[in-house]
């Protein structure tokens, strides 16, 4: 295949830069190393600012017609007390609240409405394994599919193909590694109509476990020590029921739905990282191949999406007229570095302050004192909400 621009990964970012691109009237071709998009245990929040993005592409009143969930306000809950942290209804946005929706439903949403643009390919079943080079150039990639290697020479090839891309590491794209003092396991139970509405993030010693609310089920991340994932898998279910029902006693009988570890538990490597150099000549990363974001406040989403649009929209114009060049690529590096560097920044504050003393505690913890000031005073509540909803720098499509 001969395209402008080939893109390693549909993931959020991926899809969204291919089906701006595509709209731009650049010739795009996206590759999905599965067979659909439904896998669980993803990112599942759908930040004001990208529905912001929807909103301008004209697409948000349909997208808003599929199931979802809203959530106005985020509250926490350490030992016996609770503090609302977080208020999305003054946000400076379209759309004042978190939606929450399976992220395979977004996906193909995006995937619906770029197949019907006339230069948009999607490629399922595709692993890229190599890269193409001419006289110093990346020139195109080989995939893997199950007819057979597929070589696809473009003019561009982006790496949006996740923390562990394979993009980067054939590019020897090097990404400094900021360390993160815990893991996750996922799980789920069953939702009852009369549980909290709220996301809950819920706090005692040692422990730490956030719930999401995703229709008749609770999406669970237990946040455990970094490396104590087969310490906890050789304590056994029941160590782990426990544990559930000292954080949520109101769950009862539902931790008993986790009958099988391999089945329904699913461990999530913590990584924040960053890439020094995002390209190279005729090969761009974005998204987590760029910068892989610790699971706090959910943003990781929120910014590959906005790592998508400010890469179609600052490269379909070299793409289109034949004049893309390496300072083209790095623009968008720094367009995009600078508030990927504040979320990072935040985001090991608070692994390092809160998270992980919290996780080495062995006695009662009390509610700190800046979430006691958040929860008492409503204004306050604002802030957290515009840094996790809108963030520094959102993108817009023009």
């Amino acid at each position: 295949m001969k395209t402008d621009c080939v893109i390693a990964g549909g993931g959020p970012a991926g899809m969204m830069m291919g089906f701006l691109l595509a709209r731009a009237g650049v010739d795009v071709v996206v590759l999905e190393k599965h067979a659909d998009f439904l896998r669980d245990f993803r990112g599942d929040t759908i930040h004001p600012s990208t529905l912001d993005v929807m909103h301008e592409l004209g697409l948000l009143e349909e997208f808003l017609r599929r199931p979802h969930d809203k959530l106005h306000q985020v509250a926490v809950r350490v030992g016996r007390e609770q503090a609302q942290i977080g208020d999305f209804r003054h946000v400076p946005a379209h759309c004042k609240f978190l939606m929450m929706m399976p992220q395979w439903d977004f996906l193909d949403f995006l995937a619906e409405h770029a197949r019907k643009l006339p230069r948009f390919h999607l490629v399922m079943q595709a692993e890229a394994r190599e890269l193409v080079t001419e006289s110093g150039r990346v020139a195109g990639l080989v995939a893997k599919t199950p007819d057979g290697d597929l070589e696809v020479r473009a003019a561009l090839v982006v790496g949006a193909d996740g923390r562990h891309s394979t993009i980067r590491r054939l590019a020897g794209l090097q990404p400094q590694d900021f360390g993160a003092p815990m893991d996750v396991l996922w799980l789920r139970v069953s939702r009852q109509p009369d549980d909290p509405p709220d996301l809950f993030g819920q706090i005692d010693a040692g422990r730490m476990l956030v719930m999401i609310a995703r229709g008749d089920y609770w999406q669970c991340a237990l946040l455990i020590p970094k490396g104590s994932a087969e310490a906890w898998r050789s304590r056994g279910l029941g160590a782990l029921h426990e544990t559930l029902l000292g954080l949520s006693p109101w769950l009862g009988d539902r931790v008993r739905e986790l009958v099988d570890w391999d089945a329904q538990v699913k461990l999530l490597s913590v990584t924040v990282d960053r890439l020094r150099e995002w390209a190279r000549p005729g090969l761009l990363c974005i998204g987590d191949a760029a910068h892989a974001m610790s699971p706090i406040g959910g943003v990781g989403i929120n910014l590959a999406v906005q790592d998508g649009v400010a890469a179609a929209r600052l490269l379909a114009g070299p793409l289109r007229d034949h004049e893309l060049d390496l300072a083209a690529l790095q623009r968008v590096q720094r367009r995009r570095e600078w508030p990927v560097r504040v979320v990072q920044r935040m985001q090991l504050t608070m692994q390092d302050r809160l998270i992980a003393p919290i996780l080495a505690a062995d006695k009662p913890v009390r509610m700190p004192w800046f979430l006691r000031l958040v929860d008492r005073v409503p204004l306050l509540r604002r802030i957290p909400a515009w840094f996790i909803g809108v963030g520094v720098r959102p993108e817009h499509v023009r």
